[in-house]
Formats: C-alpha cells, structure tokens, sequence
C-alpha cells in the first residue's frame, strides 16, 4: 500500500514505542551486564561484549548476551497486490452544475426558492422588475403599431390602385413598409422570448423577468434576497446542482501516478459513515501534475440515491494495484533512524549492518518493501531494535 497522508504520524508512534523498549531493554542489559559492555569492552570479569562496532558492521560475539535475543530469518519473496491510499473529497458533477444568470440587470421583487432546496427543471425561481425589459417591451409595442398602421396603409392603396386612383410604385412602396414593420415587429417578439418574457403580456404589472430553473437539482449557493438590486448580469444569482450522482475526487502522488488509470476498481470509504464501503471505477485521470501539491486528480463517478453524499465531504480512496512480486517483512524487523526506516542485514554469521529501506506501509503484522532489501538476505526480524543506536 502506498502511505496514506495519516500514515507517518501512525507509524511515529509505532517507532516511538519501538524507542521506548529498546530504551528499557539497554537498560536491563545495562544493569544486568554493566554498562561499559555497550563500548565493545569486555568487563575485568571476562564476559563477553553485548557487540562491537567495526567501521558500518556490528558484530555480535560468541557469548554476548544478545544473542539469544535476536531472530534471523531469510527476506523472501512472494505476490503482493499492493493497495493505494489516496485523500479524497465528494464534489458535485460539473457536467450536472449550473449558475443561474438573469437575463437582464433590476431589481429582485420575489424569490421563490431557499438554499437548500430542490428544483425542477422550468420551475420559477424568482421575479425580477427590469428597466431593460420594460424598454423591450416597449419596442414591441412600438413594432406592433406600426405593423397595424403598415397593414392599414397596404389594404387602402390595394383598394386605391384597384380602382385606379393609386399607381402602382405606391402600392409597392406600401407593401414595402408593411415589410420592414413586420420584419421589426418579429425582432422584438423574438427578443422578449429570448428573455423569457411573455410576449403577450399587456399590463405593465405582468411585464416582470421570470427566472427560470435551467435543470433540476438543489440550490447549493443563493447571492440574492428580495430586494436585492442586480447591476451585473454576468453575476450568478444561485448555483443549481443535480446531486443524484456525485464525483468522488482524489489527489494521487506523483510517485503513485504510474498506478493508476481509467477504470480501476476503487473503494470508497466516508469519514460520516464509518464501516460504509462503497464500489466504483475511476472514470478520470487528469493529464497534468498539479505544481503546488504534485499530485494528480482521479475522479469516480457515484451514484447518490437519498442524496446521502454530500459536497465537501472527506473520504478515502484505495485502488488495487496489479499483482507483483515483493519482500514481505515481519513490521517487527523495521527500525526507525533519524526519519528514515530501516532494517538490519546479515553480511556474515553475527555480523550485521543497517539497511536503509522504502516499506509500503499498510495495517497488519506484515510489510512489503519497496526497495532496499532483494529476496534470499538475511534480516533481522526480531530483537533487531537491540542494535540500534
């Protein structure tokens, strides 16, 4: 398993207790043996040193105390399917999010709608009282008379020129005017739709802006109250979002990257719900590295039945990874020193040296280990914290 972002204060206490009884144990020894033992030198009585230092190798000697203490076994190697553990975050669908804008700027005269709320789609949200749509509709009006007039006008130049009282460049220029009336009268009609007003409202107090919901889902953000004056049509008076599925987000390291990809099983886990595992495929890999994290984002795509998953909630991520052959450790023969976690090898019968490795660290008595350590070596999984200084 990769190391999850909690993961090295968990493995800090594990060492910190690992320092604790080593601590002891030196002192039994120390009392037991006497302390000028841990200097490599033999006491006037004789007995054997605990060990000895030569250059990197410790030794052990025939005799010390230690030995009965240390176990050594052979770092063999065996198929691990290692697992990921990635941070992540419930956010919801872009594709499934939608700012409402107004149309035009004015003045909020109703809100429909509270944050939090569920909508559906054409449902009215709010009512706004808009110079600008006034000044549409008043365009209109303005068509339509004038194509009332233009139709006028044709019909008695039609009569006129039937009866020979019109010529005929008259009754052109007529059916010319009625032309460019209509065409501006289907401008304006067009342009009041386009606002989502009501073409055939007559009274100035039914000619209100009607904002309408663009898609279902909930009111996640809400900028506005009645009364509030909108100058800025580019500003979003609420934020819709369409929750029956949400995106499960993640961050994977960039050391992590090489294991992962498009449809890879993933399991979820939620803070909010403890011992709730939930199944997915990851549905997208980002194609950059962020620079300030570097990490990259994978998303999985979750149904949300009862809207239990909710924006901002924190979970856990972990992807298997392919099958591979590893050395697998007691977590027993780890050492921590001076931040870095590392073992001790058998270079020759009682002689050892410290070998710095990479774990993955995970729950359970056993490790895998990344690098620093090949199978068939001699490691020492247990008392090994005796050598350690």
């Amino acid at each position: 398993m990769a190391i999850h972002d909690h993961a090295p204060d968990r493995r800090g206490g594990l060492f910190l207790w690992g320092g604790i009884l080593a601590g002891l144990a030196f002192l039994a020894l120390a009392l037991t043996h006497g302390f000028g033992l841990f200097a490599g030198k033999a006491e006037d009585s004789g007995d054997a040193p605990l060990m000895v230092r030569r250059g990197n190798l410790i030794v052990v000697p025939e005799g010390s105390a230690l030995r009965p203490r240390l176990t050594v076994a052979t770092a063999t190697l065996r198929p691990y399917s290692p697992n990921l553990l990635l941070p992540a975050v419930v956010e919801s669908d872009p594709s499934r999010t939608a700012a409402v804008l107004p149309a035009l700027g004015g003045r909020v005269v109703e809100l429909k709608v509270a944050l939090g709320d569920r909508v559906a789609r054409g449902q009215l949200l709010a009512v706004i009282d808009s110079g600008d749509l006034a000044q549409a509709y008043a365009d209109d009006d303005r068509a339509t008379a004038q194509l009332q007039l233009n139709d006028r006008n044709l019909a008695r130049e039609a009569e006129q020129n039937r009866i020979g009282a019109a010529s005929d460049r008259d009754l052109d220029q007529a059916r010319s005017d009625r032309a460019g009336a209509l065409a501006e009268f289907t401008r304006t009609q067009a342009r009041l739709r386009a606002l989502g007003a009501d073409p055939s409202a007559g009274k100035p107090a039914t000619r209100l802006l009607q904002v309408i919901a663009p898609v279902s889902g909930s009111i996640i953000a809400l900028a506005v109250t009645p009364g509030t004056i909108i100058n800025d049509p580019a500003q979003p008076l609420m934020t819709i979002a369409d929750l029956s599925t949400v995106w499960v987000t993640a961050m994977a390291p960039e050391k992590d990257i090489a294991s992962v990809s498009r449809n890879q099983d993933a399991e979820i886990r939620l803070d909010a719900y403890p011992g709730r595992v939930l199944h997915g495929r990851v549905l997208f890999v980002a194609d950059v590295v962020e620079a300030d994290t570097r990490r990259t984002r994978l998303r999985i795509a979750l149904a949300n039945p009862g809207f239990t998953l909710k924006p901002n909630m924190f979970a856990t991520v972990t992807l298997a990874g392919a099958a591979e052959s590893r050395v697998v450790l007691p977590s027993s023969a780890l050492l921590m020193n001076n931040d870095r976690t590392s073992v001790f090898v058998a270079t020759a019968p009682w002689t050892f040296e410290r070998r710095v490795v990479e774990p993955q660290l995970g729950e359970g008595s056993e490790v895998a280990i990344r690098s620093g350590l090949a199978g068939g070596e001699q490691v020492v999984v247990a008392g090994g914290i005796l050598l350690n200084d």
